[in-house]
Order: structure tokens, then sequence, then C-alpha cells
């Protein structure tokens, strides 16, 4: 069976400037193509923005296109719950940090997790998230911790874009008691482990 095809639209162009008659408004002089439009397109735009006479110019002209602006500005086209929810997702940006991209940064529990990651079934990694919302600076912690436990340790970008340091080795035995010895600002009740996948307080 074949679809039906469906009917074409009918456009109805100004006879003055040749635009769409809902496109005038935009058009080189909107003020000529009124006359037009109260004859040939009475519903397009609201009476009072297309009323007087053509050659009512100049200053009050605009007058009246910005007493139809601000009406059309408070004529929502759904309902109040959309239009309260667009306001509060309007609102969202100011209490979020946005970062480069575009992505929107929330507000973060100031905590470190440590993680100990395997690979290779033998090399082991420390990973430690999070020492920046203490207000440490990653590159000088990645340093000290290298220098304490004389192995590597570099700042790098973890899964979700947040830099972290991953340290070589497995150096979580003793690294509670090294950044709250160095950091005094990070309290131990704020460090927390990740064992089999749950987040475990290290205090």
């Amino acid at each position: 069976m074949a679809a039906e095809k469906p009917a074409p639209v009918r456009v109805l162009y100004c006879g003055v400037c040749g635009l769409p008659a809902e496109y005038c408004e935009f058009g080189p002089d909107f003020q000529r193509c009124k006359p037009w439009l109260r004859a040939h397109a009475p519903g397009v735009y609201p009476d009072d923005l297309v009323a007087g006479p053509s050659s009512s110019g100049g200053a009050g002209g605009d007058r009246d296109v910005d007493k139809v602006g601000e009406r059309l500005q408070g004529v929502g086209i759904s309902d109040g719950s959309s239009s309260a929810a667009g306001d509060a997702s309007a609102s969202k940006p100011e209490e979020v940090k946005r970062l480069p991209g575009g992505k929107l940064k929330k507000k973060e529990k100031q905590e470190v997790v440590i993680e100990k990651i395997v690979r290779n079934k033998r090399k082991c990694v420390t990973v430690v998230k999070g020492l920046e919302l203490f207000g440490v600076k990653l590159s000088d912690a990645s340093k000290k911790l290298g220098k304490k436990f004389a192995t590597g340790a570099s700042v790098v970008k973890g899964p979700t874009e947040k830099e972290q340091i991953d340290v070589q080795g497995d150096i979580s035995y003793d690294i509670v008691e090294f950044i709250t010895d160095t950091w005094p600002d990070v309290p131990e009740s704020a460090i927390f482990f990740i064992e089999d996948g749950r987040k475990v307080p290290a205090a």
C-alpha cells in the first residue's frame, strides 16, 4: 500500500518586501509592510503591532514595537510547570562551575581517595585523588611522595578528566600518616581507601 503524499504547505509572501509574511519584521522596512499585512495577513501579527498608518515611523513606531515585544516575552508556549523547570535550569549554571568544553562541575566533597590498582598481575600503582580540594598543589605533592617512598610519582588525568597522582608500587600502608603529617589541612577522617569497589574510611 503506497504511503500518502503530504500536502504541500502554502506560504504567504509579503507583497512589499517579498519575505514570508511572518518574517516581515526582520525585513528592510517593516513600517512599509504593515498596510499590506493588515489587508492580506491579519492573523500573523498582533493587531496593535501592525495598526496605525504606514507613515508612523520614527520613535513612535519603535515604542509600539517595544510594547509588543514586552507582551510577547510574557507569552509562554507551554504550561507553567515546564516554564518553572526552564527557570530552574536557567539558574543552574550559576550554582555550578563550567569546565572547558561546556561540562558542568558540581560541588565536590572534600575527601582524599586512595586506590591500589594492580596492572599486568604484577605491577602495582597507588592512585591518590582529591588532594587539590584541600589546596595542595599536585605537582609538589607528587614530588614529595616520590621522594618519601623512593619511587616514581606523576600527575595524570584520570578516567573522569580530573587530575590524580599515580605512585608506582603499593604505598597504601604508610601513605595516610605521610599525608596528614605533610599537609595538616587534610584530616585523617577525610581520607578513604577503595577496597573491593567500596569506599572505606582510613581512620
